[in-house]
């Protein structure tokens, strides 16, 4: 809870949802807490043995769909049918005392699994997959390249939540849920910081850190794209309208460019693009897509500004290396400037 109020990174939206499940997590431990107190209390306390069961099966399978919230409160909030599962395993949780479902405390408060607790398990563990495959979903459509850590830490969750189902004694589930929140935290914070708040692309942070893992690869290429006379634009039309124009160019990057290529905005009116394809048909071929969405955008308003655009390629020479590829790509840039800058005099 203190490193998530000292955040001023994250949204609001995530923190909400963070706070739900770290409430969670923390009355689920407490109820087991509280079964592993009163379960060899004697015959007085069977009640309260069978109220911890009941908060902590209950609640244990909203955790991921929680956690989902985490990473995409939205997708949440317009799927609201991810929470049935573990709506039913609460009732079924419910009804376990009086029917030895999921659970039951016998007369000598002895906690015993009920007929149907594989149900429990595997909507527990559905939970956790749905979580994987939403984070996968969701990374790969918006381009994050974090679904390889979430699928490892949502292993890591099941395992533990496996150990203790074949071995009872072992209290394996929450050590594994408790450190998993805090890796999830960090690789949210990590994350969020990435991005640039406006354009809601990779950020100058995230670039400079891409840079330096270019070091040792064998081939990459390096794009840059500056908006044309972008000052004009924020003189004439104002910094809101500017502003609209940076969120614009932005999306029409993504949008043109497949999911092997990285964006950055570097600058005010800066942006780069960082692939390890190397074959210049397919970066001329979106590059021209690019055009052709920029120019369709400047059919709806003509003082939409136009983009200018150059890349470098590095494949592996002994006498180049990441910094040299940077420059030779912001060069033919500028080049490009130039060039569409005396087409327009000429005219």
């Amino acid at each position: 809870f203190i490193l998530l109020n000292t955040n001023r990174v994250m949204e609001n939206n995530l923190k909400r949802s963070f706070s739900y499940t770290i409430v969670l997590t923390v009355i689920i431990i407490l109820s087991e807490v509280g079964t592993i107190l009163v379960g060899d209390s004697g015959a007085s306390l069977t009640g309260l043995n069978i109220f911890f069961n009941i908060v902590g099966f209950s609640l244990s399978p909203f955790i991921p769909i929680f956690l989902i919230g985490i990473f995409d409160a939205r997708y949440l909030k317009t799927h609201k049918v991810l929470f049935l599962p573990a709506i039913i395993n609460a009732i079924l949780v419910l009804l376990s005392p009086f029917f030895k479902l999921i659970f039951y405390v016998d007369s000598n408060n002895n906690y015993i699994r009920g007929s149907i607790f594989f149900v429990f398990a595997i909507i527990y563990i559905i939970n956790i997959l749905l979580l994987v495959v939403i984070t996968w979903h969701v990374s790969r459509k918006k381009l994050y390249p974090i679904k390889w850590k979430i699928a490892a830490l949502a292993s890591f969750t099941i395992i533990g939540t496996f150990i203790q189902i074949f071995s009872p004694a072992i209290y394996s589930t929450w050590h594994c849920v408790t450190l998993s929140l805090l890796l999830f935290y960090i690789i949210l914070f990590d994350f969020e910081g990435s991005f640039d708040a406006l354009t809601q692309i990779y950020n100058r942070t995230a670039f400079e850190k891409k840079l330096l893992n270019l070091k040792g690869k064998k081939m990459f290429s390096i794009i840059m794209i500056d908006i044309n006379d972008f000052k004009a634009v924020n003189d004439t039309w104002g910094h809101e309208y500017g502003d609209i124009v940076l969120k614009e160019v932005a999306e029409t990057i993504k949008n043109s460019f497949d999911s092997s290529y990285s964006h950055y905005r570097i600058g005010g009116d800066e942006f780069c693009i960082i692939s390890k394809d190397i074959n210049r048909e397919r970066i001329d071929r979106q590059l021209e897509e690019l055009n052709v969405r920029l120019t369709k955008r400047r059919k709806i308003n003509v003082h939409f500004p136009t983009v200018a655009f150059g890349y470098s390629l590095f494949q592996g020479e002994s006498n180049s290396n990441v910094k040299e590829t940077l420059n030779e790509a912001d060069e033919k840039m500028y080049e490009h400037k130039l060039k569409q800058k005396e087409n327009i005099d000429s005219n």
